[in-house]
């Protein structure tokens, strides 16, 4: 095992914290599930508003939250994490009484809440947020400071929830419709957010205040600050919704060398929009953002800490040498405004959703720039990275993430599917329609599972059940005597019978294993699988 290949080991498996034996607590199902006080109301409407101390580490500010009632209920469940604490909770200038339980507060309402109103509270807070450890899996407020001696601050928390440096509704099933994100911050500095840039105040204390708007539904943890002493530039993107803002936000010191890297940008655009569709936010723009740690997908406001060079801090995770042809973060963090910011997990189980699809977009824009052998290379190459330690999907209302295998045994479950479809044409135009159809939607697995089974016309049960739900790889058992080929599937699921592509001798020909023996005749001794299948092949 090489020095890469470990140093990615240990990244990704420090991203998902629990053991397959951890014993969850009453924290998580506060966390993961959709609580009584939750799921009484529907969030309509963040503002942010708060101002960032960079000197003394400290967030001060209030958000308000706007809602519309489903049914009557007098409690409602807003979450932050210490060491932030809520000042009062304001409704019709009433402060009202809030009772938590660690990281849950749960509020009393005064006023009747009717069913279909819509209604607002405000809650302010202060403190030091939890400050990263090593961003951006290990998440909260990066305080750092650039090779001038100047701020440089972002935001990240996935996983750990964006609860931990804002008050919110902090479960993924819930998106805010829109947001109005107000950040105010030392003069001499820049915050950038989601969306659009409304406006810029200047205040008397030394400080502006930026605000931006975020048109499109989003999700918690795809909300951001970015502060720093930036510059910007940009480009017009003619896409397949017209012209799309692409605006990029990188250190006063670092304008040119991202004058060059970020030419990556407008080719994910088209290589994307050729396989998913259109670009899920153009009424926000595209953004990619300077940050102090390797990056994230935050919505419209994609972050970005790559050192300007290409594959992953300069490394082809791969192997093969096509991951050297793109910069991975600006390939990889982008693909997520399709799988992860338009499509969005709604059970933090489900992470695969966001993660296999984004990882296997890597191999899709080799695809559309340099063709189907260097993206097979590729996707075959990251293999080397999977550990079938656990299961993919999760433990489900808990907040708990499967195996970090969801990056790259997700990546080759779907290239194995695409040969199972065989017309790419048609691949295409399922991965079009799933953004179409859960369009700024958030959806389960087995939503997806379905749709896929559907378009393919191909019952995918006992293929999803084998490589999302178990560890188990599919191993192709045979042997060859006497011009007879007899073979079976070991090591998998009940009903799993996927058609596989095989060679023997000068011919190649498709063959549908299953768990019984069967038998046929062949010309040749020596078999082997197509590659692009992620079978194990076992010889008697």
């Amino acid at each position: 095992m090489n020095r890469l290949r470990l140093a990615l080991l240990f990244l990704l498996s420090t991203f998902f914290v629990f053991a397959q034996e951890h014993q969850f607590t009453r924290q998580d199902s506060l966390r993961g599930s959709i609580t009584p006080e939750r799921e009484w109301w529907d969030l309509t409407y963040y503002h942010l508003d708060i101002k960032v101390n960079p000197d003394n580490k400290t967030i001060q500010g209030k958000n308000t939250i706007t809602y519309k009632v489903l049914k009557n209920h007098n409690v409602i469940q807003i979450d932050l994490q210490p060491p932030l604490r809520i000042e009062k909770v304001i409704q019709n200038d009433e402060e009202l009484k809030v009772k938590s339980d660690g990281n849950a507060h749960f509020i009393t309402l005064s006023a009747e809440q009717k069913e279909n109103s819509i209604n607002t509270i405000e809650v302010f807070y202060n403190g030091k947020p939890r400050e990263a450890v090593r961003a951006p899996w290990d998440g909260g407020i990066s305080w750092k400071k650039d090779n001038n001696g100047k701020h440089f601050i972002a935001s990240s928390c996935q996983g750990l929830g964006a609860s931990v440096w804002w008050p919110n509704k902090d479960h993924m099933y819930d998106e805010v419709d829109s947001l109005l994100i107000s950040v105010n911050v030392p003069k001499n500095l820049m915050n950038v957010s989601n969306g659009r840039l409304r406006k810029v105040e200047d205040h008397d204390n030394n400080t502006k205040t930026f605000h931006w708007f975020v048109n499109n539904p989003i999700n918690n943890y795809g909300v951001n600050i970015n502060i720093g002493d930036y510059v910007h530039f940009g480009e017009k993107y003619e896409g397949e919704k017209g012209t799309l803002d692409m605006d990029y936000y990188v250190l006063r010191d670092n304008l040119e060398k991202a004058k060059e890297q970020f030419k990556d940008a407008p080719k994910m655009m088209k290589a994307f929009e050729h396989w998913f569709g259109p670009y899920p936010f153009y009424e926000d723009s595209f953004k990619l953002v300077e940050v102090p740690y390797l990056g994230m997908e935050h919505q419209s406001s994609v972050t970005y800490g790559n050192k300007y060079v290409n594959g992953y801090l300069g490394n082809d995770l791969s192997g093969s040498g096509w991951g050297l042809k793109f910069d991975f973060i600006i390939i990889h963090e982008a693909g997520h405004e399709w799988f992860a910011n338009n499509i969005t997990y709604k059970d933090a189980a489900d992470m695969w959703v966001h993660e296999g699809f984004t990882a296997y977009s890597e191999n899709l824009f080799l695809d559309y720039h340099y063709g189907k052998k260097a993206s097979s290379e590729y996707v075959i190459g990251t293999r080397k990275n999977i550990q079938n330690d656990r299961p993919i999907i999760g433990t489900y209302n808990v907040n708990s993430e499967g195996s970090s295998d969801m990056y790259y045994k997700g990546a080759n479950m779907l290239h194995t599917l695409r040969q199972l479809v065989e017309d790419d044409e048609k691949w295409r135009s399922i991965l079009r329609g799933l953004n179409k159809e859960f369009y700024h939607q958030t959806v389960t697995s087995q939503q997806i599972e379905d749709y896929i089974s559907a378009a393919t016309k191909i019952d995918l049960t006992a293929f999803f059940n084998q490589y999302l739900r178990t560890t188990q790889i599919p191993t192709l058992e045979y042997n060859i005597k006497e011009g007879k080929l007899k073979y079976r599937y070991i090591d998998i699921v009940e009903k799993f019978d996927m058609p596989v592509r095989i060679v023997i001798g000068d011919s190649s020909k498709w063959i549908q294993p299953n768990a019984d023996w069967q038998t046929m005749d062949v010309e040749g001794s020596k078999l082997s699988i197509d590659p692009n299948f992620y079978v194990n092949v076992k010889s008697l």
